[in-house]
């Protein structure tokens, strides 16, 4: 057997083991089921790839995220070695010839989604393989308490059944003790090896910092850090925002997210990767599988849904062991927004129970029938009929999807998709010529930004309503663009594909998953108070903070967090609060002035002015009106 450590040179160039890799791969190789827990950029991946190359066998993985799989695979080819994925779109005989690889092809890995796994004919392949250890990615994904729960991951059972004498390695970067103590229960880890790295990060400072000028901040961190930087957003249409916001600040910027093709995410991350722009402003659809060492900044614009979620997209700053930066920036509307995204658009039980029923009436689907039937849904369409809110209705069918009632397709908002292929100058000079055309051309350019620069989804019904004119008219000048090669068009009749994977038996249906939901639910809100929480909580180094959270007890504060930093710095004197107060209020006579203005006027430091302008406002001094200013 070849040693671990000359496998680790031989295929991945590094000549010693990250902190407690060795001892891993030791106790998988010594044939023991084992749990690890690292945080991210610990290296999960290699503790097992190194004992599946070093056993005799295939190494069968299972992990839910297609996207991480593709990655995995991708780069263990280009290291030489051979490795398969089943992922979604391969038909029966693809899927058999592929498994017929796996038992006489000398691969080394196999990666499934726990959802292939119940698929009969990859159980009876499986059974004439010669397995050396099943890895389970990603493992919270199995427990009821662990973000992202996914029933299908307690199928990975099935997987432990067929193969009993079969060594299992569970890994995670976040679980409480709570998941861990499920993880080994749901996997039936049998005198389990538990390896778990400290939650401390003990170069990253974790920052909260309020603010009413995102971009401006934002502006501030980059020149006083002109290194790498992730800014993390919530939705596509911002990531495109704040990257066009920074490019006119004179930043080199990309944006990523969910909605680009293939081709185009893989251009936008070579350029960040190359070091070809400081900044990639993305959506939470980037960051699995990326490993720079040199980030320097991870900034949050907008709260994330939960501490797990942060935990691991903060932690992609300074994986080189060099002093990096964690900030969330944050104003006064945020946490509603938090609750409104995520607490109040919530489908409860009997939410769910009417989206079913509705949707297998609006498919005609009988009583007892429907099972493997596909369905095109025009998403909009259906909450019209129904007067069902859209966000809470996407949510319900996502929650559909994860237990596995019915698929629901990825194309969910591609309707009419259209990017301009000229550049502005010759759309003017066409424009000229075409007068008739201008005024919905002018609607699309000022409705939807970044639109010369990729394919945007356009509402057409929204575009009718703000024009007061026919949908027809707005179809029409599209098809004249895309006839005249201005705009390059993709007209989808349908907004999603359903496909129901359980028959029709309405509340029924419905029933099974009904604690589940309601637990989840419970679990939801709880993670989004914790979110709430650490940024209230102004008293407790952040980073003990987020240690209690994972279970990890310190008393040690970190001393570079926003926390630890402000109770250093001596609080002012009373003449010196005295004189900020009377500034501000001499400023806020003359002028209605943001906080922003009000700081750049003022000869103080920033967080002196805000302190002292909550107190003002605390004392009903000062107001704040409808448009953020500050007046008397």
């Amino acid at each position: 057997m070849t040693k671990p450590l000359a496998l680790l040179e031989k295929y991945w160039g590094h000549t010693s083991f990250r902190p407690l890799q060795a001892e891993i791969i030791d106790a998988i190789i010594q044939q023991k089921d084992t749990l690890a827990l690292l945080p991210t950029g610990g290296g999960k991946s290699v503790c097992f790839q190194i004992p599946a190359l070093a056993l005799d066998g295939i190494c069968i993985v299972i992990s839910p995220l297609v996207a991480l799989i593709q990655d995995q695979v991708a780069n263990l080819k280009v290291n030489g070695i051979k490795a398969i994925a089943l992922i979604g779109g391969l038909r029966n005989d693809e899927v058999g010839a592929l498994l017929d690889n796996c038992i006489y092809g000398d691969y080394k890995f196999l990666y499934l989604s726990p959802e292939r796994l119940q698929q009969e004919m990859i159980q009876e392949r499986i059974k004439q393989m010669n397995v050396n250890l099943i890895a389970v990615d990603e493992a919270h994904c199995i427990s009821q308490w662990g973000n992202d729960f996914r029933p299908a991951y307690r199928n990975i059972n099935t997987l432990r059944e067929l193969l009993p004498n079969v060594p299992c390695i569970a890994l995670t970067a976040t679980a409480t003790p709570k998941v861990v103590q499920d993880i080994e229960e749901n996997l039936h880890l049998k005198d389990v090896q538990n390896f778990q790295q400290s939650f401390t990060r003990e170069n990253l400072a974790y920052t909260v910092l309020q603010t009413e000028n995102k971009v401006l901040t934002i502006e501030k961190t980059l020149r006083k850090y002109p290194q790498p930087c992730i800014v993390y957003t919530r939705n596509r249409k911002n990531t495109v925002l704040i990257h066009e916001a920074l490019q006119r600040k004179g930043f080199t910027s990309i944006y990523f997210h969910g909605g680009l093709s293939s081709e185009e995410k893989k251009k936008a991350l070579q350029k960040w990767l190359n070091g070809k722009v400081q900044t990639i402003v993305a959506t939470n659809a980037f960051g699995m599988g990326i490993d720079k060492p040199d980030v320097k900044n991870v900034i949050h614009v907008q709260l994330p849904d939960s501490l797990e979620s942060y935990y691991q997209e903060a932690g992609r700053a300074g994986r080189n062991g060099e002093y990096a930066n964690a900030i969330i920036l944050t104003d006064q509307n945020d946490i509603q927004q938090l609750q409104k995204q995520f607490i109040h658009n919530l489908p409860d039980v009997d939410f769910l129970k009417q989206v079913f029923r509705k949707l297998c009436s609006f498919f005609q689907v009988a009583y007892g029938e429907g099972y493997d039937t596909k369905h095109a849904l025009a998403f909009n369409d259906f909450c019209k009929v129904y007067r069902f809110p859209s966000q809470k209705t996407y949510s319900a069918l996502q929650l559909l999807d994860r237990h596995s009632l019915i698929q629901l397709s990825q194309n969910f908002h591609r309707k009419t998709t259209l990017k301009f292929i000229v550049d502005q100058f010759n759309l003017l000079n066409y424009l000229d010529n075409h007068p008739h055309l201008s005024l919905i051309t002018q609607a699309i350019l000022r409705t939807y930004g970044g639109i010369f620069e990729q394919k945007i989804n356009i509402n057409t019904t929204f575009l009718s309503q703000k024009l007061g004119l026919q949908k027809s008219q707005i179809h029409e000048t599209i098809q004249q663009l895309a006839k005249d090669e201005v705009i390059l068009l993709e007209e989808l009749q349908t907004d999603a594909e359903i496909t129901f994977l359980v028959a029709r038996e309405d509340d029924k249906t419905i029933n099974p998953i009904a604690k589940d939901v309601r637990h989840q639910n419970e679990l939801k809100k709880k993670r989004v108070q914790s979110v709430i929480n650490y940024i209230d909580n102004t008293e407790t180094c952040k980073n003990i903070q987020l240690l209690s959270y994972f279970g990890e007890v310190s008393k040690i504060a970190c001393g570079i967090c926003s926390v630890c930093k402000r109770q250093k710095t001596a609080a002012p004197d009373k003449d010196l609060q005295m004189l900020i107060h009377d500034d501000i209020l001499k400023v806020l006579k003359a002028n209605a002035l943001t906080s922003t203005e009000i700081c750049t006027v003022l000869p103080y430091r920033e967080h002196l002015i805000l302190g002292i302008i909550q107190l003002l406002l605390e004392a009903e001094k000062i107001k704040l009106t409808e448009t953020n200013t500050y007046t008397l």
